[in-house]
């Protein structure tokens, strides 16, 4: 299985970089891993939120194939312990999953249409954090899964 990360602007800070960087490394005796980084469209009047986020969201769903089961990062998505979100990656290998997308929208969100089109709805805490962060987050727990399917012991 293939794993791409969409993801909505740039990473700026070094020491974000170099940890995602580091995990993306772990993780190639694992799976194939990347990360897509589209440009967000600036927000200069609120009340075009929803448009600029549904522009957003064509560029978003251009890059996701029709097979690829994409699971979209939402504050109204389901949390998963790290335990729960490895089964639900190997659930998806035994399945046949070739393409497995997660995406993270830009500070506003995302689309109705890419939401719609998510397969499933994650939610990585009731606390709000930075993209970059988020981004971080999220490659370091899909390294965690796989370990944790493994039965390896790093995510003691």
């Amino acid at each position: 299985m293939k794993i791409k990360i969409i993801a909505l602007g740039k990473i700026k800070e070094k020491f974000l970089k170099d940890g995602i960087d580091e995990f993306l490394k772990r993780l190639t005796p694992y799976c194939p891993t990347e990360i897509l980084e589209l440009s967000p469209i600036e927000i200069k009047d609120e009340n075009l939120t929803e448009k600029i986020l549904d522009e957003e969201g064509e560029k978003i769903l251009s890059h996701i194939k029709p097979q690829s089961y994409v699971i979209t990062l939402e504050i109204i998505g389901k949390q998963l312990s790290s335990e729960e979100f490895s089964s639900k990656i190997k659930s998806l290998i035994n399945d046949g999953c070739s393409e497995l997308v997660f995406v993270i929208g830009s500070s506003c969100g995302i689309s109705k249409n890419v939401s719609a089109r998510a397969d499933f709805k994650m939610s990585m805490s009731k606390m709000t954090f930075l993209h970059q962060f988020a981004r971080l987050i999220l490659v370091e727990q899909v390294y965690r899964a796989f370990k944790i399917m493994r039965g390896e012991t790093y995510h003691k």
